[in-house]
């Protein structure tokens, strides 16, 4: 997890906050060069789909793509399991629209679980 705290406490824009990204993808890829890396999107915050901070975190997504060579940098972006039909944040999830519930992070590792699992070659 790597990029909401930017977002609301520091108030970076999304390509600071990208930078610093790729900054620590540099660094992992030099000290561990056959690491595999799954760079996850930012997850949606705040209840609403047209929250501000909401969409500077959709904003960084759309970054970080610039980042994946599907080689050693992987993307994968979970937010969709997260939010309802009408793209509001579930707050049995997220009950503070931001850090996940012990169901929210069972939703996290199954919905992780498969690329996971592809990647270790399995």
């Amino acid at each position: 997890m790597i990029g909401t705290n930017n977002t609301s406490a520091r108030h970076d824009s999304p390509e600071d906050t990208a930078a610093g990204i790729q900054a620590i993808l540099a660094t992992l890829r030099t000290r561990l060069p056959w690491t595999k890396i799954l760079l996850l999107g930012v997850f949606p915050r705040s209840a609403s789909a047209d929250d501000p901070l909401r969409k500077v975190n959709a904003a960084i997504d759309g970054q970080l793509q610039a980042y994946v060579d599907n080689q050693h940098i992987f993307f994968l972006d979970l937010g969709q399991h997260f939010l309802d039909d009408r793209g509001r944040l579930a707050q049995d999830l997220m009950p503070d629209y931001l850090h996940p519930s012990e169901r929210g992070y069972q939703v996290w590792a199954d919905s992780m679980e498969p690329i996971i699992r592809q990647l270790l070659g399995e």
